[in-house]
């Protein structure tokens, strides 16, 4: 059967569910740990901060784009208008963002694989066969590396459909949790003592950033558009507004039922999802959440996969030069998915020391570097390539501060010199 890689007739849907598939992943399981500082009022202004800001460096990143031609990922528009120095520094922290981010989704991916194919083998045969989380990171990773060996449209199909999946999943779990929510727990009137919570904002911000984390992506939706600058802009738009209505109802279904003051045990797990959902079996039913949670927890990661690692596929093909045939699709597939996989196999804990650092090196090419080449394109091409996003340069500098803030906050969280909530 032959792969078909050309782009004709992009879906206006297919770019949507790409922006939303990318940023909408295991993450957002984190946010209402990371935010429970600042609780529900708190997280939500937050949310819809980091949102705005990140929303408009993606406009930002499709404006310098559309300067350069189809194809063009991260490595020729930053050399082209920044430079070589600055095209490395972007280059270091694109690499390790998106190379630890697809090692983090096949080792997790290959976690919840085997817990599948154990069920499947056990329901079939009356009893789980012995199937190794190697194996079975191995069969995640070649499933989901298909597509994107392909092309971007069949990423685009396979994305819309992991994201419906999701979706169904997602209000299927919570069903019972938003039903449930009070508005004391909502609103923290459970205790009377003097309470804390502006003063934790500053620790929620890294991780929010990381659960939009679509920017990979733009220059891709660039070349499967055909370079026209709507159908990306709608995208990013819609996309990352799907992404942000699903956080705040889970921010809801959360902290609607577990109190602030039960979230230690699950903050001591680093917000592990099987002790959030043992805090909250305290307050409400579970057992029907966790079997809906674990099946939106895989197409959530699924999705965040295909969208994370065909951004790295696409910055590491133009890189390279590969040519866009199959035979150099194969080379670029290589290099994509190689060394996470090796990393996953004989380093399988290592992601956790760096993720850390994920965080830091976000702000600078997702934030900082789209806000510093709209800058230099205005100044080196006269007139705008049929899109220009509004708003002046104070809108410029506006994402290049909050770039800074999320920077510093990560450097001083590192040092212990942020105040965090531990519950």
């Amino acid at each position: 059967m032959s792969i078909i890689l050309t782009k004709q007739n992009p879906t206006r849907l297919g770019g949507m569910m790409i922006i939303a598939g990318t940023a909408i992943g295991a993450g957002m399981l984190a946010n209402p740990t990371a935010t429970s500082g600042v609780w529900f009022v708190g997280s939500v202004l937050t949310l819809f901060y980091v949102w705005w800001c990140m929303y408009l460096s993606g406009l930002m990143l499709l404006e310098a784009t559309l300067h350069f031609p189809q194809g063009a990922s991260f490595h020729t528009v930053v050399r082209g208008l920044l430079g070589p120095r600055w095209s490395a520094l972007t280059g270091l922290s694109v690499a390790f963002v998106l190379y630890s981010l697809t090692y983090a989704y096949i080792f997790v991916g290959g976690g919840l694989t085997q817990s599948s194919l154990l069920t499947v083998t056990e329901w079939v045969s009356g009893r789980p066969l012995a199937i190794s989380r190697e194996f079975s990171s191995v069969v995640f990773l070649l499933v989901l590396a298909i597509p994107i060996w392909s092309s971007t449209k069949l990423v685009g199909h396979f994305s819309t459909v992991l994201i419906s999946g999701m979706l169904i999943s997602f209000f299927l779990s919570n069903g019972s949790l938003l039903h449930s929510v009070t508005l004391e727990v909502l609103f923290d009137r459970s205790t009377h003592e003097s309470q804390h919570y502006w003063r934790y904002v500053w620790a929620a911000l890294p991780v929010c950033l990381a659960s939009f984390g679509f920017h990979g992506n733009v220059p891709s939706l660039v070349s499967y558009y055909n370079k026209e600058s709507k159908p990306v802009a709608r995208s990013i738009l819609w996309g990352s507004l799907l992404a942000l209505g699903v956080y705040l109802l889970w921010q809801l279904a959360v902290q609607g039922n577990l109190p602030r003051g039960e979230f230690a045990p699950v903050i001591a797990e680093g917000g592990d999802v099987t002790a959030l959902l043992a805090a909250l079996g305290q307050y409400v039913t579970t057992d029907a959440v966790a079997r809906f949670l674990n099946a939106f927890a895989f197409m959530a990661i699924a999705s965040s996969f295909l969208g994370v690692t065909l951004g790295l596929f696409d910055y590491l093909r133009d890189l390279f030069t590969f040519t866009d045939t199959p035979l150099g699709r194969l080379k670029t597939a290589s290099v994509t998915y190689f060394p996470p996989l090796l990393a996953c196999l004989f380093f399988p804990t290592g992601f956790v020391k760096v993720m850390g650092y994920v965080g830091l090196m976000a702000a600078i090419w997702a934030v900082l570097v789209p806000a510093l080449l709209v800058k230099a394109a205005r100044q080196k091409f006269t007139e705008p390539y049929g899109y220009r996003v509004q708003g002046g340069m104070w809108l410029v500098y506006f994402v290049m501060l909050f770039a800074l803030i999320v920077f510093s906050v990560q450097v001083l969280l590192q040092m212990n010199l942020i105040p965090e909530f531990i519950g």
